[in-house]
């Protein structure tokens, strides 16, 4: 068994839908998020500077002794994985397509899939190509949201935002038209506006996770050597990010459900 905690970055907020579905399904692991909210959003950067930033948040959350990390940004995963894994190839590292992509093919009862996410992200096609060495019979439809990160970062999160609608309006309306039976949030800040999701598309259908989906494979990948935290520990729980920590704090607290701030810490991750 292993107590310490596991790490998980992304570009600002977003990742906090994986740090909460891990005090669900391990609410015995530690952890340790740097949101870096500075620089939020990453989806309109080119792919060097996001592989740039996402392997320096990877080195800070090393610096501070996790066992195992988590790319809970959609971003970050498409366009800096190779180099994560090879940087840290003594931990567990795992990102957030790969299991997405896999539920995605699993929930869809016809294989007609939508995928929302930031514009690096559609540009990259990674969604596409890992959804269809799954199911190459999969009807796929990607629509860029660029509107969505810097909305919710903002914490246009309420399923009546009238920015929110409208941006989700304009998004899903060509998927919608695809006759989609299933939508991947390809961003962890999208779960964040789930409801409101839901209430654009008018009907129920299967809403993929990113950030659940990443949570289930690294704590599987622990498991399998015996790295899990003792069921009798007690769980920390640590936060950075790298600028506006009472915007950060306030959006947490709202989805977390509980004050973050006495944990929280501003920093600057450049030395890193």
């Amino acid at each position: 068994m292993d107590n310490r905690p596991i790490g998980i970055f992304d570009s600002g907020v977003g990742g906090l839908t994986a740090a909460l579905e891990l005090t669900r399904e391990a609410p015995q692991e530690s952890f340790v998020y740097f949101g870096d909210t500075i620089r939020a959003p990453y989806g309109d950067r080119t792919p060097e500077d996001i592989r740039f930033l996402s392997r320096r948040n990877a080195r800070f959350l090393r610096s501070r002794g996790v066992k195992a990390l988590i790319v809970a940004c959609n971003t970050s995963t498409a366009n800096a994985m190779a180099e994560l894994t090879a940087d840290h190839a003594d931990i567990p590292v795992v990102g957030t397509v790969a299991p997405t992509a896999a539920e995605a093919v699993r929930v869809s009862p016809g294989g007609r899939i939508g995928v929302i996410a930031t514009g690096a992200v559609i540009r990259s096609g990674i969604y596409e190509r890992t959804i269809r060495s799954l199911a190459p019979e999969a009807q796929i439809a990607s629509v860029a949201c660029p509107k969505l990160v810097p909305l919710i970062e903002a914490g246009h999160t309420a399923p009546e935002d009238p920015a929110l609608l409208d941006a989700l309006r304009e998004y899903l309306a060509p998927l919608m038209e695809a006759r989609i039976d299933t939508l991947v949030l390809g961003c962890t800040h999208y779960p964040l506006v789930r409801e409101a999701a839901l209430a654009v598309l008018g009907r129920p259908l299967p809403l993929v996770d990113s950030g659940g989906a990443c949570v289930s494979t690294i704590l599987a990948a622990l498991a399998a050597h015996n790295d899990l935290a003792d069921p009798a520990a007690r769980r920390t729980e640590r936060f950075y990010c790298s600028g506006r920590i009472n915007e950060f704090t306030a959006v947490a607290r709202g989805f977390l459900g509980h004050d973050i701030a006495p944990v929280t810490e501003e920093i600057d991750v450049a030395p890193f």
